[in-house]
């Protein structure tokens, strides 16, 4: 399990521990976090549960795919550190990450 570091835009935090396996995206709907809209359950088919990466785990989180960053051009406001919470699969080096929400999903 991995505890993981949810922090919405307006600064509120979430401290949730995740099962290995299970994706970022995953750990936040199942514990009501709230920020993180999921449309496509995690298909990697919208993107609508982009996060911000901190940047101390930017390795353990390794690179998005093609795929991913072709469904992160449909987010706003990218950055260089923007994933898609489905796409990182939670293991025992992603304890203690903290991604940070955008504003919006939409």
């Amino acid at each position: 399990m991995a505890k993981i570091t949810y922090i919405e835009h307006d600064g509120t935090e979430h401290v949730v521990e995740v099962k290995n396996g299970l994706s970022v995206m995953e750990g936040a709907i199942r514990n009501n976090v709230p920020g993180i809209d999921a449309d496509c359950g995690g298909a990697c088919a919208c993107a609508t549960c982009h996060v911000y990466v901190d940047e101390d785990f930017a390795a353990e989180t390794g690179r998005a795919s093609a795929m991913e960053e072709s469904m992160l051009d449909f987010a706003e406001n990218v950055e260089p550190n923007s994933r898609l919470s489905c796409q990182i699969r939670v293991s025992d080096d992603l304890d203690g990450l903290i991604v940070r929400l955008p504003e919006n999903q939409h």
